[in-house]
């Protein structure tokens, strides 16, 4: 028997949806080797994920995608309560902002189908570079050889792949969706059922340095791998319907929570092209002795005559359904997040619940843009690979408060209203309104707090994990414990582990104005923000200068500047780079005061204008208040380093260059130091 093709790869991405894409637009930006393979013959066409938090937005916008989706989508802008009055009628209770006002420059979540999300991510895939996702590929096998890797140039993991050959039935089965009130079922899962039938095909081996799963709640890798889902499952069962409602029901075009006294709950989630999803609470459908309930028993009209029984007196009608689903809440965290810090999962493969809060997606992308960058600084031989172990350690965090915030918002969202403060059976409607404003900065994806870690400079121990070889694939041969400092009070609306917010300043040559936070790209770098200050004063711009000089001149050079080989282009590489805001008076500071470092030049393409901002009144759009926003003191200012991934990891003053070098010596490379 013939051994099958092998291929080398730095990065195998093992499923193709939104975490797994995402995984891959960081693969591409930073120009790694990678491969992209899953099961299915196409992406998604109806259905699934829809809702994007404003967090979510904001890692589009890194990547320069977020225009086409903010366009398409359908924006999330108010939030309507509903419960029965005294006399037992379904009533308005109460409207809000569904978001909190001001939090992002995306300041509504959006809804756009998944489908159309992967294929925003595809073309920007495309335009990049050649990564391409290789679909009807079965994973068969998946081993990882620790004590085989010797070096970060090894390819210890090794995974068997198949093409899946199939062939269509004589007879094919109509896509329901096609005939418009049936809609397309979202439980099928027998691929046989759609008239395919699989056939064995030749095997290929991927030789991989890293691999990262995406691969769903019943994720293939999570199970070879033997790792378990801890958690519970509820007896709650809910329909979902996406459909083009005919109603007399007010709200329908807005974000709706109904409850009633003894029918259930429903939310109304508006979508683009007219659709509206409903979650509705199937009362009626118990799960059986063993936990669960059969699906087979719901079909689309039976959720359809649940909703319009919530819904009454209001009516509820449809000619169109693009899809529809049941699922029993459930709420489950992977008992490990990875296998030698070479194989990783993400996304639904790590932690599953109930999709009413418009968490799943978000989340599950979040994980994948939290390890990228990550990943390609390993691979690159920027970064040390113990800076891996950081994913586990951030991630699970999340993964558990998303698992509690959301095993709260179901039952406040399954539970009956309450009669009085002493029914302890049903909720009262102002807790539920208390309990969703509470919840709006965790479902926007602004709650993130990550730890002190080697990553993270917040006060506190932090252990560290070094490998004989740094090949993070090898025994773990030595510990090694830290303390991390960083000086919040310079910048107290900073919090170190949390992301960088950002407030309009203008661009000190051209006058634009610009949201600071759009500057911040997603192209693998650190980003080392000096808040000059006030330098219009002597000796404050004596401090910029000592502070660049001392920068320059540091052992482990972090700043560098090249052309790239078009020679058309200006490109950062290495390490990090520097934005600069100053607080002085625009007009009573050149441009050319600067030191080079803040301003770079290139014999070719000139002066770099695009990297010098100073926060004060634009023109046209007002005044940013970056300093006050940022509780940064205008005159003498300080120093912030932004991850790649937007999370603020050191706060320091202008003269402390030398901590701000150990920030960055203890994950750096040897190799990187030059």
């Amino acid at each position: 028997m013939s051994q099958p093709n092998v291929s080398e790869v730095d990065v195998l991405i093992i499923g193709a949806g939104p975490a797994g894409l995402m995984a891959a637009l960081w693969m591409s930006r930073c120009g790694i080797k990678t491969r992209v393979i899953d099961r299915r013959e196409a992406h998604v066409r109806v259905g699934q994920a829809d809702g994007i938090q404003s967090r979510s937005l904001e890692l589009f916008d890194s990547f320069d995608i977020v225009d086409k989706i903010w366009k398409e989508s359908c924006h999330m802008v108010e939030m309507s309560m509903w419960n029965p009055g005294d006399d037992g009628v379904l009533r308005r209770a109460s409207r809000m902002s569904n978001t909190i006002p001001g939090i992002s420059r995306f300041s509504q979540g959006v809804l756009l189908a998944q489908h159309r999300i992967e294929g925003v991510f595809l073309e920007s895939l495309a335009e990049y570079s050649n990564v391409e996702v290789q679909r009807s590929i079965e994973p068969i096998s998946i081993t990882c050889n620790p004590s085989g890797a010797e070096n970060q140039s090894a390819y210890p993991v090794k995974v068997i792949i198949a093409q899946i050959v199939t062939e269509r039935s004589p007879y094919p089965i109509v896509n329901p969706a096609s005939n418009g009130a049936a809609g397309f079922d979202g439980q099928r899962k027998n691929r046989k059922l759609n008239g395919i039938q699989e056939k064995p095909a030749p095997e290929e081996t991927i030789a991989a340095k890293y691999v990262i799963s995406c691969d769903g709640a019943h994720s293939w890798t999570r199970s070879q791998l033997g790792f378990q889902m801890e958690g519970e499952q509820s007896e709650y069962i809910w329909g979902v319907l996406d459909v083009i409602p005919i109603t007399n029901f007010p709200d329908i075009r807005t974000r709706c929570a109904i409850h009633t006294a003894s029918a259930g709950s429903i939310m109304l989630i508006p979508r683009e092209d007219r659709l509206v999803r409903i979650y509705c609470q199937l009362s009626e459908v118990k799960p059986g002795s063993d936990g669960r309930f059969d699906r087979s028993s719901i079909k689309p009209d039976m959720i359809l005559k649940a909703a319009q029984k919530i819904m009454s007196p209001y009516e509820l009608e449809y000619k169109h359904c693009d899809w529809w689903t049941t699922y029993q809440i459930g709420q489950r965290v992977g008992t490990r997040f990875s296998a030698h810090d070479r194989i990783f999962l993400a996304g639904d493969a790590i932690h599953t619940h109930s999709p009413k809060a418009g968490q799943g997606m978000n989340v599950s992308m979040q994980d994948s843009y939290n390890l990228g960058w990550k990943l390609a600084l390993v691979i690159k031989g920027i970064a040390k690979p113990s800076i891996l172990e950081t994913y586990e350690s951030e991630r699970r965090t999340v993964a558990k408060e998303l698992i509690e915030f959301d095993q709260r918002f179901s039952r406040l969202w399954s539970k009956p209203p309450a009669k009085d403060s002493a029914d302890e059976g049903g909720v009262l409607m102002k807790d539920f309104q208390h309990a969703f404003q509470k919840q709006r900065l965790f479902s926007s994806g602004f709650a993130v707090d990550y730890g002190p870690s080697i990553l993270t400079a917040k006060d506190g121990i932090v252990h560290r994990r070094e490998t004989t070889n740094g090949a993070g694939c090898g025994p773990k041969t030595q510990d090694s414990e830290f303390q991390m400092k960083s000086q919040q009070h310079l910048a107290t609306n900073l919090p170190l582990g949390q992301r960088f917010p950002s407030f309009r300043v203008i661009n000190h040559c051209d006058a634009r104005s610009w949201h600071f936070g759009k500057l911040l790209k997603a192209d693998g770098l650190f980003h080392i923000v000096l808040f000059a200050g006030d330098v219009s004063k002597t000796e404050q711009m004596q401090r910029i200068y000592g502070f660049t000089d001392a920068l320059t001149n540091m052992a482990t050079p972090l700043v560098q500047y090249s052309i790239n080989n078009s020679g058309s282009q200006k490109t950062r590489c290495h390490v990090a780079d520097v934005l600069t805001i100053h607080s002085a008076p625009r007009q009573q500071v050149e441009y050319l005061d600067f030191p080079e470092l803040l301003r770079p030049f290139d014999e070719e393409l000139g002066w770099d204008y695009d990297r010098i901002f100073v926060d004060e009144e634009s023109y046209y759009e007002g005044h940013g208040n970056a300093y006050e926003g940022y509780g940064i003191d205008k005159v003498r200012g300080c120093v912030v380093i932004v991850r790649p991934d937007q999370h603020v990891a050191w706060i320091g003053g202008l003269e402390d260059v030398d901590s701000l070098e150990t920030y960055f010596a203890n994950f750096l490379a040897a190799s990187s130091k030059r």
